[in-house]
């Protein structure tokens, strides 16, 4: 069983567990299977807005794939969730992220 297949296996069985999504995310990104990454992205972001890992990464996609304007608002977002969870950290990368984007 492949990784890819392994992940897929680990996301069914916990759907509402946003940890094994993101993975799963993760890899369709590394082997190029960027639509059905970003399909992942987009319902950890419904589902699971608290998890702040998922938006810089939602947000580099979008940007690879030359959207810029929709990467502003996922990142924007994941910037002020950072925030008010009070992860500095990640509140910072993303807001060098969209700092990047105004150049």
């Amino acid at each position: 069983m492949s990784r890819l297949d392994t992940l897929r296996r680990i996301a069914s069985q916990r759907p509402t567990d946003p940890f094994p999504q993101y993975g799963l995310a993760l890899e369709l990104r590394s082997e190029g299977h960027l639509d059905e990454a970003l399909q992942i992205f987009a319902t950890l972001r419904k589902c699971a807005p608290d998890y702040v890992p998922q938006y810089l990464m939602h947000g580099q996609i979008l940007v690879g794939l030359d959207r810029k304007d929709e990467a502003r608002v996922v990142m924007e977002e994941g910037r002020v969730i950072a925030a008010k969870k009070g992860d500095g950290h990640a509140a910072s990368e993303l807001a060098g992220a969209l700092a990047d984007l105004q150049d």
